[in-house]
């Protein structure tokens, strides 16, 4: 318990710290390298386009991260102690949670690298999380290897090229012909590459979940839950102004989720 206790306090660190690096190296490096000649500058230069879009991206990611922080799934206890007249809050799926020490409504999973657990509150919030997230580290990768490619003038073109790139540039590290920092962006390309897919993979796996009406607590125990048309399980979730929860990282847009559980 309290190895668990120490991981959730040690992965949201490890988050920032992460997300922190991210900015710095497109603030300090990226941009830098994408400015052109003063001169022939354009009104959407190639560093304002790749500005804006890693802006929207981080921006949308760190939105949904600490509204996942801040909306804990409903607590059980406190939902059936509320008043008299109402009817008492059906449990489809909780959980008790040692990390939180609590009983959940919709329990998915604890999140570490959030230090919540997931469930009805916050589900849209995670699922958005790992989209945005997943999408600016597969930018940053490509826009860190076009930066690696113009200071090493390495070319890409070849599919095994990447996969080759971090032996090869460790070698030229400690033999000099590689740079510190150009030796840390290497490093930060693998990270994003893996950060980014692991994301993506557990973006996609939530959506299947969500479009069967399933939480991962159920599929583990073997609950089985009503068939329900797909449309109606993902407006549960997402609401009926989903599209603006897309664009602008927010808390409610139209949920039906806490309806349910209040009627």
């Amino acid at each position: 318990m309290l190895a668990l206790r120490l991981l959730n306090v040690v992965a949201p660190a490890y988050f920032l710290c992460i997300s922190l690096v991210t900015f710095a190296l497109q603030l300090f490096l990226f941009l830098p390298s994408m400015r052109e000649d003063p001169a022939a500058a354009r009104l959407f230069s190639p560093a304002l386009l790749h500005g804006a879009l890693f802006l929207f991206l981080s921006t949308n990611a760190l939105g949904n991260y600490v509204l996942v922080v801040q909306n804990s799934p409903d607590d059980l206890d406190a939902c059936q102690g509320a008043s008299a007249k109402r009817a008492p809050c059906p449990p489809p799926s909780t959980h008790f949670c040692r990390v939180c020490a609590r009983v959940t409504l919709r329990h998915d999973h604890h999140c570490f690298f959030t230090g919540n657990c997931i469930g009805s509150r916050n589900m849209r919030n995670f699922v958005l999380f790992c989209l945005y997230t997943s999408l600016a580290c597969l930018y940053s990768m490509v826009a860190g290897v076009a930066y690696i490619s113009a200071v090493l003038s390495i070319s890409f073109a070849h599919p095994l090229a990447f996969l080759t790139l971090l032996p090869t540039s460790i070698s030229q590290f400690f033999s000099g012909a590689v740079l510190g920092s150009e030796m840390f962006v290497i490093l930060m390309l693998y990270l994003w590459f893996a950060i980014g897919l692991a994301c993506a993979g557990f973006c996609c796996h939530q959506l299947l979940l969500i479009l069967r009406g399933q939480t991962r607590h159920q599929v583990r125990k073997g609950v089985a839950v009503r068939a329900r048309p797909w449309r109606k399980n993902l407006q549960e979730v997402f609401g009926k102004r989903w599209l603006l929860g897309l664009l602008v990282p927010m808390f409610n847009v139209g949920g039906e989720n806490s309806k349910q559980w209040n009627k």
